[in-house]
């Protein structure tokens, strides 16, 4: 019996070419007022509608207790999931965690080790590690890393949603997922 890709040439049948993606660019930051302390994360979502319209999205949450590297990586992680469809995403931070975990591989490499690194000592944060990794599933995401006080207009609003949301005890929730 001949293989579906055989028999698609055969009968002049092209693959469907997938959908077009929504292109999406994403600014996150993290904040922690004392490491650990209050913190709290910034994200803003941009995306350009077919007449050309610029959509921006806001998100910020404070929590009680926390580390910078994980408000680093809740600011990724809220911006994806936000995403109700598989985008085209580039992604700007001023963390070098969290871009390098990506752009040079220390993920993949943690998690053939077991969630371990290199040099055999459980990482930091598997919990958020782990669902980033599943909110970035549906995307293609580029990770960029910028500078951060450098006057970036989003990431400098990123940082002030970020600080706002450590600062404000009001709104506060606890980050279930800290060993400290």
């Amino acid at each position: 019996m001949a293989s579906f890709d055989e028999f698609a040439r055969a009968n002049h049948i092209e693959e469907a070419p997938e959908p077009s993606r929504m292109k999406v660019t994403v600014y996150t930051d993290g904040s922690s007022r004392g490491n650990p302390g209050p913190g709290g994360y910034g994200a803003v979502i941009l995306y350009e509608d077919r007449r050309g319209e610029v959509h921006q999205r806001e998100f910020s949450q404070g929590y009680r207790l926390t580390t910078n590297n994980r408000m680093e990586l809740m600011g990724v992680i809220v911006a994806l999931e936000a995403l109700k469809r598989p985008c085209e995403v580039e992604l700007h931070s001023d963390s070098q965690y969290v871009v390098n975990a990506f752009n040079k591989h220390w993920v993949e490499g943690w998690q053939k080790r077991g969630w371990k690194t290199a040099s055999k000592q459980p990482v930091k944060n598997p919990d958020l590690w782990k669902r980033l990794l599943a909110a970035k599933k549906p995307h293609n995401v580029r990770f960029v890393w910028v500078k951060g006080h450098a006057g970036h207009e989003y990431n400098e609003r990123c940082d002030e949603l970020a600080t706002t949301a450590a600062d404000d005890r009001s709104s506060w929730i606890e980050d279930a997922g800290f060993e400290g």
